[in-house]
């Protein structure tokens, strides 16, 4: 499907500019028209359709040939599984709103422009991005096809007692996007995994052998 757009997009570009070769350039516009033409031309076809470049990992902006961005609020909101974390604790996320077919999606701490924490095995048709030396540091789509409500991105908290958020940039086609699409904050509960781990144990109370009042009881 997306060939087939793209293959539509560039004979139509290619029609108007045969058009205008059949033509002399009579002067400066119509030498900046042509070049815009063919500008467009490429720009059209070098986008990421298989995901977002490392290079946007700290402004997460699409490089779609200067098209900016739609301005908010977006119709989607990012949606944790909780209000807080601990370190090593998944947290499930979700993009709530219409279909979209693009996305970014990083955590933060704070004013830091770095990804934090890790996430899980992408869901399909999105896959791993690196950012700040992390592999797995952020989510990006694999393709062009539909993500939806029912897409569930799991990420991992670091060792970090900071508050985080997510951010997201949502693609619905290349030339309508939203960034800056930031979910409420969340806040460190304290402790890891092991240290959950560790207090439940010490929640079953086996009596000492010297202790005799279990046995008083009987």
């Amino acid at each position: 499907m997306i060939w087939e757009s793209v293959y539509k997009l560039v004979v139509l570009h290619c029609t108007i500019a045969n058009e205008l070769l059949k033509k002399p350039v009579s002067g400066i516009m119509d030498a900046v028209f042509f070049g815009v033409v063919i500008l467009q031309v490429l720009t059209s076809v070098l986008s990421f359709p298989n995901g977002a470049p490392t290079s946007t990992c700290v402004d997460m902006m699409p490089r779609h040939g200067g098209v900016q961005p739609k301005p908010n609020p977006a119709p989607y909101t990012i949606h944790p599984s909780s209000t807080t974390f601990q370190t090593g604790k998944p947290i499930t996320v979700v993009i709530k709103g219409p279909d979209y077919r693009g996305v970014l999606l990083e955590a933060r701490s704070g004013s830091d422009s770095k990804a934090i924490g890790t996430w899980q095995t992408p869901p399909t048709n999105t896959k791993f991005l690196e950012c700040s030396g992390n592999q797995q540091g952020a989510i990006t789509h694999a393709n062009t096809n539909i993500k939806n409500n029912s897409t569930v991105y799991t990420w991992i908290p670091p060792a970090t007692a900071q508050n985080v958020f997510f951010k997201a940039t949502v693609a619905q086609q290349r030339i309508v996007f939203w960034v800056d699409v930031i979910s409420s904050t969340l806040t460190s509960s304290g402790g890891t995994l092991l240290d959950v781990v560790h207090d439940s144990a010490e929640r079953i109370v086996t009596p000492a052998l010297g202790d005799s009042s279990e046995y008083e009881k009987q």
